[in-house]
């Protein structure tokens, strides 16, 4: 009985002190949205880096029904062997401002950073050819892209942390209701732990890894599944009494000793 009521404590610390802990991450992309873009800098700046050089590939002859626009494609296809060169010098000055650029754009109120992104939006209406890009318009580009995923990274680890903290929040609420399943809760329990000394250890040692995996990667849909699966024995404990998890938690518990037993 003692035991019992030592684990529903323990459970329910590690709940709350896991809820409380991405729920302050979570308060803290609206209260500071700028530490996002501090924390994630480095990360930031690579992403930029690929979108402007995927850009810069996408971009093919000038579109356009005009004498202007015909002339220009024309030349575009009597130079064709000295695009990917004019291609290369283009990416050679994007990362030669990239540094000052994203500084710039980082330092803009949120008034400001609406101009850049709508100014760009109206350049790329109009259709931007590889042999009209100026500087002016590769800026926008940088700046532009720099706000689109940073907006989008900070969305996801909106997402990220409030999916970990309702977890947590189930795990002390179903530890309350359902008080006789505590053994059965430890497995839930302890895939959270897992997940969270995971989160703490990327965030410390390997940011990057990190917010690939909360940017939409592959490794985030693994992460997404195991949360998942987390989730289910939260329901399985709640709904179904822990039949389920009883089974897992009892087939793991007798097996060493079956294999001892076999001839």
């Amino acid at each position: 009985m003692e035991n019992s009521a030592v684990h529903r404590l323990t459970l329910r610390i590690i709940g709350c002190a896991g809820a409380a802990l991405f729920a302050f991450f979570f308060f803290l992309t609206y209260h500071t949205p700028q530490w996002v873009e501090d924390f994630a800098a480095s990360y930031l700046e690579q992403q930029v880096t690929d979108h402007v050089d995927a850009t810069i590939d996408g971009l093919g002859a000038p579109q356009g029904d005009d004498a202007l626009s015909r002339y220009a494609a024309n030349l575009y296809k009597q130079n064709e062997g000295r695009i990917y060169e004019l291609r290369q010098r283009l990416k050679a000055s994007s990362r030669a401002q990239m540094a000052s650029r994203l500084a710039q754009i980082r330092s803009m109120t949120p008034e400001q950073r609406e101009l850049v992104q709508l100014g760009f939006e109206a350049v790329a209406e109009g259709g931007i050819g590889l042999l009209q890009l100026e500087n002016r318009q590769l800026v926008a580009l940088i700046q532009s892209g720099y706000l689109k995923i940073a907006a989008e990274l900070k969305r996801e680890i909106r997402g990220f942390t409030a999916i970990n903290a309702i977890a947590f929040l189930l795990l002390v609420l179903v530890s309350f209701l359902k008080p006789d399943g505590v053994r059965i809760l430890f497995v839930p329990g302890v895939l959270l732990c897992v997940s969270t000394l995971l989160c703490a250890y990327l965030y410390v040692f390997e940011q990057n890894w990190l917010l690939n995996m909360i940017h939409g990667s592959y490794v985030g849909k693994i992460y997404g599944l195991y949360l998942g699966v987390t989730f289910l024995f939260l329901c399985d404990v709640m709904l179904n009494r822990g039949r389920v998890t009883a089974l897992i938690v009892t087939g793991i518990s007798i097996g060493p000793s079956i294999i001892r037993k076999m001839p």
